[in-house]
């Protein structure tokens, strides 16, 4: 298939020709110049011209962006539209395009990453192969094993593995003959997010790396992630690729470096250190009003500090005063701030020196309110001991009020047994042995001996 593209325009000595321009998804671009003879340039200036051009090849349903302009360029006098071609469903294409022509039927497992493939039409006689492969323009790079369905077969269909969905992954079909047509069906060109897979990182070397499994017409970057999921452009990091490898060295693996890859007006974030594999180096605020850099390896740091208002939200300030830190692997250093700044809110600015490609990261702290008394005081040595020791006396207070309940219950029982027995008597006669009696009775110890008790305890004695 082929696209036609027509156009009008308007003659001038000054335009030398018409530039075409396709690119599409996970292919290199298409450009065309079409160019006027200074002859016809002079014979037609001024005229309007109808210019036609279809030697630009389609594949089925492709989706391709379409730009036509002068050429030299001149500002305003382009035109760009998106168009997508036709697919396997148009009546024309199935009996005249060969990927349209049903000699291979396909069903994809994305669980299982596999294809099955049936062959419809098969040449009597002979055996069929069929394989995965790459497309790079007329030829086809094989993704594993050729398989081979033979002739005798009753069940005429296979299912072959593959890794990635990618736009040039094809299905490839051909009778075991010589010079045989070959049937290629490449359904997976809208698959453009796996392409941006497979970044790798040498850890001896600190080197980022990525290639392209398809050919492929695209921007990439390396950022800085934020908070809010924007990533900052770094500067000088920006390569446009086809098909070569794309390498940074010196590299800070650090959560937030990332890499952009950019193609036809989109972007696609990877992040390959947001990992748990990965650790970075950390700013943390030391009770005391000290700043500590921690790191999980060697590195030397740049950190500026500025006097802000408020770190909530933070204010813009300009950085002025800049440290170099040192921290060895698994080591924690104080950052040397002046000691003005322990009392007031303020920022750090904190950038890897010894790489080339880093990240910067801006850290703010509140001020410490601090005095003679309670500097090196920590609040947990008052509220845990004051805890236990209030929990104790609670406790013991507790105890004795059960003891106590308990033991004036067994008093009050014992007591009215004694009187329940000695209102069976004659209390006027009997009150003086109940009395003699309670000596060896608990109550002996509430018994009170006044002077009073012992004129009474006589009389009854000579009464009797």
């Amino acid at each position: 298939m082929h696209l036609r593209i027509q156009t009008r325009l308007q003659i001038r000595d000054s335009l030398h020709g018409v530039s075409i321009c396709t690119s599409s998804p996970g292919l290199f671009p298409n450009c065309r110049i079409i160019s006027f003879s200074k002859d016809s340039r002079k014979r037609l200036s001024g005229s309007l011209v109808d210019l036609e051009d279809d030697c630009i090849k389609l594949s089925l349903s492709q989706q391709v962006q379409i730009t036509v302009e002068t050429y030299p360029h001149y500002c305003g006098t382009d035109w760009t539209q998106v168009y997508t071609a036709p697919g396997c469903a148009n009546k024309d294409l199935q009996n005249n395009v060969a990927d349209c022509i049903r000699k291979l039927l396909y069903r994809v497992n994305p669980m299982e990453k596999s294809v099955t493939i049936n062959v419809t039409e098969m040449r009597e006689g002979h055996n069929y192969n069929l394989r995965l492969c790459h497309a790079k323009g007329y030829t086809c790079a094989s993704t594993g094993p050729l398989t081979v369905i033979k002739k005798e077969d009753t069940i005429k269909s296979t299912t072959l593995s593959y890794s990635r969905l990618v736009p040039c992954l094809c299905i490839e079909g051909w009778s075991a003959v010589l010079d045989a047509h070959r049937v290629r069906v490449c359904p997976f060109r809208q698959h453009v997010e796996e392409l941006w897979t497979g970044i790798t990182f040498d850890p001896i070397e600190a080197t980022l790396s990525w290639q392209p499994s398809c050919p492929v017409t695209a921007r990439i970057t390396l950022c800085q992630k934020q908070k809010y999921g924007d990533c900052i452009d770094l500067p000088h990091t920006s390569h446009n690729v086809t098909r070569q490898k794309v390498k940074y060295t010196d590299v800070e693996s650090h959560p937030q470096l990332c890499m952009k890859f950019s193609m036809n007006s989109e972007d696609w974030i990877r992040c390959p250190f947001d990992d748990r594999r990965f650790t970075a180096w950390e700013m943390s605020r030391h009770p005391e009003g000290a700043v500590l850099l921690s790191s999980p390896g060697p590195g030397i740091f740049s950190v500026e500090s500025c006097e802000v208002e408020s770190v909530v939200p933070p204010r813009a300030c300009q950085f002025t005063q800049n440290y170099t830190v040192k921290v060895e692997k698994l080591a924690s250093v104080k950052v040397p701030l002046p000691t003005e700044l322990c009392h007031r809110a303020f920022c750090l600015q904190v950038r890897r020196q010894d790489v080339r490609y880093s990240t910067t990261l801006v850290h703010c702290f509140d001020p410490i309110l601090q005095t003679d008394l309670i500097t090196s005081v920590n609040p947990t040595w008052i509220i845990v001991p004051a805890g236990v020791l209030l929990a104790l006396v609670i406790l013991t207070s507790l105890m004795l009020y059960i003891w106590l309940t308990v033991h004036q219950r067994r008093t009050q029982t014992q007591g009215i047994g004694l009187c329940s027995y000695e209102k069976q008597k004659d209390c006027a006669r009997e009150c003086v042995v109940a009395a003699l009696h309670c000596k060896s009775t608990p109550l002996e110890g509430i018994f009170v001996n006044s002077p009073q008790n012992r004129n009474n305890e006589k009389a009854n004695l000579l009464s009797d």
